[in-house]
């Protein structure tokens, strides 16, 4: 692995395309780099989360999040990668029931916000959709393994549950959305 990233400005990208794992070239509006590129925004906003100090237990698992969101992006980036396995979803699906068990249940939309912490774990929550999305559309026209779908799918319902714990954690009450007739 040493001198693994020695050159960091290659100039390689200037014609408007980007180098995949396999040493293949694609142009860089294409579905594959933007599905690629999503993950690693949401991979810098969970990074964002973390500079928070959200309580240790939500950190140890961001983290965890972080380094499979980097796995994400290496079979992304190398088309036919296996990375992401169902014990990562059953993983997700553990710290959503973990994390659900301590809420008290929720009877109305919230909008996001609340603490700060909070409010950066929706914006992941948004940023992870929007993955999601580019997943599904690469996955429209070339080979995605259904892992890959399933997790962010899972990582945002996640990232909508830790926002609660971290707005009750930080003593916050979740905002409660009112609608149009209650506004008025």
């Amino acid at each position: 692995m040493a001198n693994r990233l020695s050159v960091i400005a290659t100039r390689t990208g200037d014609d408007g395309t980007t180098g995949l794992g396999d040493g293949s070239r694609l142009p860089k509006d294409a579905p594959r780099i933007a599905a690629l590129g999503d993950v690693d925004e949401l991979n810098s906003v969970i990074g964002l989360l973390l500079a928070e100090s959200p309580p240790p237990e939500i950190s140890a698992d961001l983290l965890a999040i972080q380094h499979d969101l980097f796995d994400m992006g290496a079979e992304l980036c190398i088309p036919g990668h296996t990375a992401l396995s169902e014990a990562h979803i059953a993983r997700l699906d553990a710290r959503l029931a973990h994390y659900n068990a301590s809420l008290p249940p929720l009877r109305e939309f919230i909008l996001p916000g609340g603490s700060r912490g909070a409010a950066q774990a929706h914006v992941a929550r948004t940023v992870c959709r929007r993955a999601e999305r580019a997943v599904v559309t690469l996955a429209a026209t070339e080979p995605v393994k259904p892992p890959v779908r399933q997790y962010l799918n899972r990582l945002s319902d996640l990232m909508f549950v830790l926002a609660r714990c971290i707005n009750l954690h930080a003593g916050q009450k979740d905002t409660y959305w009112a609608g149009a007739q209650a506004r008025r």
